[in-house]
């Protein structure tokens, strides 16, 4: 029964202080970049982007939904994980892919900087907007696979 219980241990459950600041430092970030020039629909890509890089299924059906009810096509959708291989994505977005790419696979990259083939496209604030909003997403993701969240069809 013990072995059971530390297997799926609720990180919000037990430390609702640190999850509900974890979620304020979320609705900051994601402040930042709205009030930097970032799209709404382009931060729920990013969102979505680092989900599936860190194979997070319930963050990923979130802001799947997220980002569908922001507009976004399912065909972006689709080739979402391969989005540097489409014409579907704008500078500015593909910039943002980049960014939530770099810091998430940040371990892969030591000897490049995060970031440094975007320069050309967003700002200073608008990067490290977007830095955030991928930094916490992160965590967030870290989160959820480590509770276990539940990720079942609707019914």
């Amino acid at each position: 029964m013990l072995a059971e219980a530390v297997n799926r241990v609720s990180l919000n459950r037990e430390h609702p202080t640190s999850y509900k600041l974890l979620l304020g430092l979320g609705r900051e970030a994601e402040a930042s970049a709205l009030a930097a020039g970032i799209e709404p629909l382009t931060v729920e890509l990013v969102k979505l982007r680092v989900s599936q890089l860190n194979g997070c299924a319930y963050c990923q059906r979130l802001h799947f939904r997220e980002a569908l009810a922001h507009g976004e096509s399912i065909d972006r959708l689709a080739v979402l994980p391969s989005w540097q291989e489409t014409g579907y994505f704008s500078r500015v977005e593909r910039a943002a892919l980049t960014v939530a790419e770099d810091v998430t696979r940040i371990a892969e990259r030591r000897d490049a900087r995060p970031g440094a083939d975007t320069t050309d496209t967003l700002t200073a604030e608008q990067f490290s907007a977007l830095a955030w909003v991928a930094t916490v997403m992160n965590a967030l993701n870290r989160v959820a696979i480590t509770s276990q969240y539940t990720v079942a069809q609707d019914r």
